[in-house]
């Protein structure tokens, strides 16, 4: 691990972020939606002189309320959709503090050739999934290795490989999920120790059934939330995957959930610059009925090019990874700080 500051670098990446699917019914909620009472805070992050944000795939909070951001190096997915498999030399996940938004650390580099996602779980470990290897990455919050699943660089649908994995979610007893993902729509559970326990899912749009399971959380009840991508919904399910039928509300381009202490729900959404404006994060309750959205598409503050990843912290303020605004930005409830 390294300690910041962190010379001049320049990150730069691109991802495939699905369809947006234009449904009247989905352009007539967008437009009657209300908004839901989040504030941008101005002026975090706090980078060091001679460094910047590109493009950021995935964020999440410790529970002392820091910030790790993960980057991507410089690394693109190509329109040719063969991912290069070479390390990133460049640091990938970066550590800010949660209040001030100074960068603390950094570290990743060498490690990953298309990182995903990062979850934290209770214990501080730092879960990263890595789309081009094929693997699940168990870390502890300085960078260590502690637990890695998938066979680098291979490709699979059976109990041993993924194939493109998205997201992990981590229960209270360490056991854990993973959304996988871009071509074998299932999500996949294990033990805390890495052990293989049950599998579901399969492609189609029909209960159960996911096209591109891209995120996943669970609440305290351990209900597993999958943000169905290409289907534009959230399904729900209980820690044995038994659908619980939840009603998700109209969606865009659903990429990434959060759920919060309270149990309310935030979804990351991408639209576009054309009318009606249908970008921004969805504020749910706990039964999927809408509180209301908050930001818009644009590129100043408080607004999203591409809401691609959302953490939630323990006082309610919310973190978003703008991947094409190559940045993170932080809400808090209220009035704007």
């Amino acid at each position: 691990m390294v300690r910041a500051p962190f010379a001049a670098f320049v990150i730069l990446a691109v991802a495939a972020f699905g369809v947006d699917i234009g449904a009247d019914a989905v352009r007539q909620a967008a437009l009657a939606m209300p908004r839901a009472d989040y504030q941008i805070v101005h002026g975090w992050p706090v980078l060091p002189d001679n460094t910047i944000f590109w493009e950021v795939s995935s964020v999440a909070v410790d529970s002392g309320g820091n910030v790790l951001a993960l980057q991507r190096g410089g690394r693109e997915w190509p329109d040719s959709d063969v991912l290069d498999q070479t390390p990133i030399v460049l640091p990938t996940v970066f550590l800010m503090h949660g209040r001030t938004g100074d960068q603390l650390a950094y570290w990743g580099q060498g490690r990953f050739a298309l990182p995903h996602s990062i979850t934290v779980d209770a214990q501080d470990n730092v879960w990263i999934t890595d789309v081009a290897l094929h693997q699940v990455f168990k870390f502890t919050h300085d960078g260590q290795l502690l637990l890695t699943l998938g066979e680098r660089g291979v490709a699979g649908n059976d109990r041993l490989h993924f194939n493109r994995p998205t997201d992990v979610a981590v229960a209270s007893d360490g056991s854990f999920y993973v959304s996988d993902g871009y071509e074998n729509s299932r999500v996949m559970k294990f033990a805390a120790d890495g052990t293989f326990v049950l599998t579901w899912g399969t492609k189609g749009k029909g209960p159960g059934q996911f096209d591109l399971p891209h995120g996943i959380a669970l609440d305290a009840a351990g209900r597993v939330f999958v943000v169905d991508r290409q289907n534009a919904r959230v399904q729900v399910f209980d820690g044995n995957g038994r659908d619980l039928r939840w009603k998700s509300p109209p969606l865009v381009n659903p990429q990434d959930i959060a759920i919060s202490a309270d149990g309310t729900i935030f979804v990351t959404n991408v639209g576009d610059e054309r009318p009606p404006d249908r970008s921004g994060i969805y504020v749910l309750r706990p039964d999927g009925s809408l509180v209301g959205r908050f930001g818009r598409y644009g590129n100043y503050d408080g607004q999203f090019l591409v809401a691609h990843g959302i953490a939630v912290g323990k006082e309610g303020e919310v973190y978003v990874a703008d991947f094409t605004g190559r940045r993170v930005q932080k809400f808090v409830p209220g009035r704007a700080r």
